[in-house]
């Protein structure tokens, strides 16, 4: 499972990087999200999908 920010949908909201820190990391140029890992983990899992509820944009996808 991996989870994916839409950089065209982003507005830096940082939304994500409150609800897993170890998931989103922001851009300093323009406070955009980016994910920091390539596979989640189990745990990592109900982070991702809160983030990808919590995102005002829907920028954020969690795919299987």
């Amino acid at each position: 499972m991996r989870v994916v920010v839409n950089a065209d949908l982003c507005q830096g909201h940082t939304l994500c990087n409150m609800a897993a820190p170890d998931i989103f990391q922001l851009r300093e140029e323009d406070g955009h999200a980016y994910v920091v890992v390539d596979e989640l983990t189990p745990e990592q899992e109900p982070l991702a999908r809160t983030a990808e509820l919590g995102c005002p944009e829907r920028a954020i996808t969690v795919e299987d």
